[in-house]
């Protein structure tokens, strides 16, 4: 009976260890975080619909930065996108079969639509579109820059909600990879409130597409890191090497920059110039684009204090209104953040061990590209709680994150440690040493 139930405890085990990689997209710290996308037929037309289509980021922390969403799917029919406000397909497609002036918009089988720019005259408008498809975090900035929407007059899809299709395979890219839809699903029909709060109109139809996110399908390498340091220790505990990936100039040239290079300009503008998306960082032994450095600074009677520096090492991205989450036991007792904007995360319904910092705006919610200027720091003030400790690591945070992705720690054995510890440990060795010596 022993050997039976250890073998279903190992073969559990097993399982476990070859599920895990399933629920990449569940994060611990944002369980419910997901975009979802709203399809709200608003009129019936003659052969077909106008819908209002709303991208909402119900995602804590993480943002859809610059470049901005690109939205895809694929009709259910032969349906033809007639014309559009507030969003636009990148291609038009192959309209032969349309004669005179009416030419649709986009007749692609498979459309992908991307959000306009700043500026876009006004009547080409609709509410919370054209910033260029960014969108925030709806625990960061008020709710409508939480979401974007377009608007699109359908052809040839049924006129009624019984000979509609819904759409098919959407995809969401943010600006990249990272995010698997679901399929597109009937719910209940959005109301519309009116500006004055006195009617309620709905809409003829509505289904709703979930995405989550993963970050092993963002990108396979971490994008940030953690060093450590303490006021009383000496020594600086860096990132941990090829954190991020290895320095690789010799079989890869161009893959980081040396800072003192007389070609850094050239280098930088060349990636620029080839839209290449992928990070262009400084040459480092640990070659993340971002790394986060926590300073345990001062201990007080009833306080103790931390400084926090993000830095940038990237030269080809500015990061606009960029978040740090962090996990550690004395936020609940959190008392003064001196030059950042902090929001309790609360993941956990009786345990407020999770802090969103962020930076003020106009102040230093921009973080630079690598260079002098591409840092912000703060420092964070905690008042003492009972369990309060500087051993075994206790002052450092459990996990940080960076726009939603899980930075690289160092490992627990290298954090700074006390000054006495060492001694500590080898107390039982000098007793050997001076009971051996009074022995002779």
């Amino acid at each position: 009976m022993g050997l039976c139930f250890r073998s279903m405890l190992l073969l559990f085990f097993l399982f476990s260890c070859a599920t895990f990689t399933s629920i990449e997209a569940y994060d611990a710290l944002d369980p419910n975080g997901n975009i979802t996308i709203n399809w709200d037929i608003i009129t019936w037309t003659g052969n077909g619909y106008t819908a209002v289509v709303t991208i909402s980021n119900f995602q804590k922390y993480r943002h859809i930065q610059a470049p901005g969403w690109t939205l895809g799917w694929t009709w259910a029919k032969s349906e033809v996108i007639l014309t559009m406000a507030g969003g636009q397909t990148t291609e038009q497609g192959d309209c032969s079969r349309f004669q005179g002036s009416n030419i649709p918009h986009c007749c692609k089988k498979d459309p992908t639509v991307v959000d306009l720019l700043p500026g876009t005259p006004y009547n080409q408008q609709i509410a919370n579109c054209c910033r260029g498809g960014v969108i925030d975090s709806f625990a960061q900035d008020p709710p409508a820059h939480s979401a974007s929407s377009f608007q699109l007059t359908v052809g040839e899809a049924g006129t009624t909600n019984t000979t509609v299709d819904l759409p098919k395979n959407f995809t969401l890219k943010a600006p990249g990879p990272g995010y698997t839809c679901g399929p597109a699903e009937i719910a209940m029909p959005t109301k519309f409130i009116s500006q004055d709060g006195r009617r309620a109109t709905q809409a003829m139809m509505t289904w709703k597409v979930k995405c989550t996110y993963s970050q092993f399908l963002a990108q396979k390498i971490p994008s940030c890191c953690v060093s450590m340091s303490a006021f009383y220790s000496h020594e600086i505990v860096p990132c941990p090497k090829c954190a991020c990936g290895c320095m690789n100039n010799l079989t890869q040239p161009g893959s980081c920059v040396d800072p003192n290079s007389p070609y850094i300009e050239t280098v930088v503008s060349a990636r620029k110039k080839a839209n290449n998306l992928d990070p262009l960082v400084q040459c480092t032994s640990f070659m993340c684009p971002i790394r986060v450095h926590w300073h345990v600074k001062q201990n007080y009677k009833e306080y103790w204090r931390v400084k926090v520096t993000i830095s940038n090492f990237n030269y080809r991205m500015n990061y606009t209104n960029w978040n740090l989450v962090v996990q550690h036991p004395n936020f609940d007792n959190l008392t003064q953040v001196f030059s950042f904007n902090y929001k309790s995360l609360s993941p956990y319904p009786t345990i407020n061990d999770t802090a969103m910092l962020y930076g003020v705006k106009f102040y230093n919610d921009f973080l630079n590209q690598a260079g002098p200027l591409g840092n912000v720091q703060s420092e964070l003030l905690f008042r003492k709680e009972s369990s309060f400790s500087f051993e075994k690591g206790w002052g450092f945070p459990r996990r940080v994150y960076f726009n939603g992705d899980n930075c690289v720690m160092p490992p627990p054995d290298k954090y700074p440690s006390l000054p006495n510890s060492g001694l500590r440990e080898n107390i039982p060795v000098l007793m050997i040493l001076i009971s051996l010596l009074f022995s002779l």
